[in-house]
């Protein structure tokens, strides 16, 4: 009997530390994600983007600072499920130096619609089919929606995600 519960034990003790090492293994994975090419910065960036109420949204005015940006679209559900997350992690860490983007892979008109109705405070940008070659060279190869790009202030990748964003992952990206 001795020898089963020793042994039940050390299965036990097995099982737990291959467990931590796959959970271990997932998260540095998710906070360690392919670095971006020079040239997909330099197109980030580079990149200009009309805004919903007429203005110009330059992306370069982001550089310097911890960023993250979603490309997302209003026939989207999991973008737009996902939205107000991304707006409740701006508004507790904007103070902190955090910047978010919006980047809408949409039709203006339905854009400004959906946006009249449900209002956020990070900047927008109608970005359209441009919104998709820009995602593509960020690393959202399947050119799906929604996708997130947090970076660090130096440009780094923090975390790349292709669909829907959970409360956990957001609440990482400023630990």
């Amino acid at each position: 009997m001795t020898f089963n519960v020793n042994r039940r034990h050390a299965l036990y003790v097995g099982a737990a530390a291959v467990a931590a090492a796959a959970g271990f293994a997932v998260g540095l994975r998710q906070h360690t994600a392919a670095a971006l090419s020079p040239d997909a910065l330099q197109a980030l960036w580079e990149a200009e983007f009309d805004t919903p109420s007429g203005e110009r949204l330059l992306m370069s005015r982001f550089q310097g600072k911890p960023l993250v940006l979603n490309f997302w679209a209003t026939w989207c559900p999991p973008c737009v499920e996902e939205m107000p997350l991304i707006e409740a992690f701006y508004q507790q860490n904007q103070v902190k130096g955090w910047q978010v983007v919006g980047l809408a892979v949409d039709q203006p008109s339905r854009v400004r619609h959906f946006l009249a109705q449900s209002p956020f405070s990070y900047p927008m940008g109608l970005a359209g089919l441009n919104g998709s070659e820009l995602g593509q060279k960020l690393g959202n190869s399947q050119a799906s929606l929604p996708f997130t790009l947090v970076l660090d202030a130096q440009g780094g990748v923090i975390q790349q995600k292709l669909g829907k964003l959970n409360a956990e992952e957001v609440k990482n990206w400023a630990s």
